[in-house]
């Protein structure tokens, strides 16, 4: 009981710790003030602290690594403070921003427009079901994060009995494994598409000249190119059983159009926000995030009087530690990531970083291929791309690449990032997905994904071949 208690008690001040540096980052981000800066970068020291107990092996390991980096850094470097200040500003934002994503499970797991979408989804003829769960899985996923995979996957088991099968058991572990792939599949293409992710985050929070709306044309292409491969991927794996003729109507798709339009909304929230204050897309979602979540709890509890503000107020109050209570690893490989990265690239000397950027010159309009490759290639040894893309990011912001375009390199990153999501052992979600269907992650990578993963590599390739 004592142990219970300790953890509970544990993961009350770590969500008020987490929440605080929310708070801290939005008031640095609005007034620039030092202070606030370095109150918000305690507390996440703080954090660390208090939460090592519960971080699991590899997070651990992550806050060592940060450790020695830091060490290393104020024995190398002639200026140390000032490099370890903005590198644990990086740190600090990306634990932010989770927060803030987090806050939208609660309101999402509330709603019953979620249950009416899952069953919809989840019911569709068989045609038809790969891109509706993979659609489904990308738009649920800018909202639940890595949540979208424990509901989606629960809600396919729940729904695809042997009954269902009409009693084969091959049909129904054919089924099961189309299914999670395309909301896998699905899945990994919403840090690739969503403003709202990680990924488009780490990207233009350190390319400062680049806007989303000089991306979204490149990564919308790649992520297009992605989601047919892997349509064309599941109507080629086979076997599959005679069509039965049934008598059942096919579910209406409003619920899934009333929740589009609900992210819609956020999402629209949230560029309003970045053009009001004069802010970067990404900061802004530190503000538009919240809001939004207290703004879709209150039309949840309107019911309870004061048209749900206040319910909703003291719900979120209450629910903080259970909502924010789980995602200590979570912040910890994002932040440590982008911590690690930043140092990586500070510890070059000058003439170093203008080695490195003259080699990546050299391959001028195969570059963007070669950093897709490298990514990739990266994550299957267990480099987390937030370490590579902070890398390469926070170089290419130092250094003049001539005739290589921006936007281009930048989508080519992202789609390497999604790519590994669906491969490598090391991801959490490949993580998750071994633990729903008791396969390794490397079986999972290789055997169920590999065609999709070379062909989506090829493709790739030569999109980003043709777009130079």
């Amino acid at each position: 009981m004592s142990v219970f208690v300790r953890n509970l008690v544990a993961s009350k001040w770590t969500s008020h710790l987490l929440a605080g540096i929310v708070v801290l980052e939005i008031a640095h981000m609005l007034s620039g003030a030092l202070i606030i800066a370095s109150l918000a970068q305690l507390l996440l020291v703080l954090f660390l602290l208090l939460g090592w107990p519960r971080f699991s092996s590899m997070a651990r390991l992550l806050v060592l690594a940060c450790i020695l980096m830091s060490l290393f850094a104020i024995w190398w470097l002639p200026a140390p403070w000032a490099v370890l200040h903005e590198a644990a500003a990086g740190f600090v934002f990306l634990a932010a921003f989770m927060t803030v994503l987090a806050l939208l499970r609660l309101p999402a797991y509330r709603s019953k427009l979620i249950h009416r979408c899952g069953q919809s989804l989840l019911m569709q003829p068989p045609t038809w079901r790969y891109p509706m769960l993979s659609l489904g899985s990308t738009l649920f996923g800018i909202v639940l994060n890595f949540g979208v995979l424990n509901l989606f996957m629960s809600m396919i088991d729940k729904a695809n009995t042997l009954g269902a099968a009409q009693g084969r058991v091959w049909v129904q572990e054919v089924r099961r494994r189309r299914m999670l792939l395309a909301t896998l599949r699905g899945f990994t293409l919403a840090p690739l598409v969503s403003p709202l992710g990680i990924g488009v985050a780490v990207v233009l929070g350190n390319l400062e000249s680049l806007t989303w709306g000089e991306l979204f044309p490149y990564v919308l292409a790649s992520a297009t190119v992605l989601f047919l491969l892997g349509w064309g991927c599941d109507q080629l794996a086979g076997p599959r059983p005679r069509a039965v003729k049934t008598a059942l109507e096919r579910p209406s798709l409003m619920p899934l159009a009333a929740f589009s339009l609900l992210l819609l909304a956020l999402v629209m929230l949230v560029f309003l926000l970045s053009v009001l204050l004069s802010v970067r897309l990404p900061q802004a979602v530190l503000i538009g995030v919240p809001l939004g979540a207290w703004v879709w709890l209150a039309w949840q509890c309107r019911g309870l009087g004061s048209a749900g503000v206040g319910p909703a107020t003291v719900l979120l109050a209450r629910r903080l530690p259970n909502v924010l209570g789980g995602i200590g690893n979570e912040v910890v490989a994002l932040g440590s990531g982008a911590y690690l990265g930043f140092l990586s690239v500070s510890l070059l000397d000058p003439a170093q970083l203008e080695g490195v950027a003259s080699f990546l010159a050299s391959f001028a309009s195969w570059l963007p291929i070669l950093v897709l490759l490298l990514i990739f290639m990266l994550a299957q040894v267990g480099v987390n791309p937030i370490i590579s893309v902070t890398f390469l990011t926070s170089m290419i912001a130092q250094v003049e690449l001539e005739g290589v375009s921006l936007p281009l390199l930048a989508a080519a990153m992202l789609t390497g990032w999604s790519l590994t999501m669906v491969s490598s052992p090391f991801t959490a979600a490949m993580m998750i997905m071994s633990r729903f269907t008791g396969k390794t992650a490397l079986q999972i990578g290789l055997r169920w994904n590999g065609i999709f993963v070379a062909a989506s590599l090829l493709a790739a390739a030569v999109l980003f071949r043709l777009a130079s």
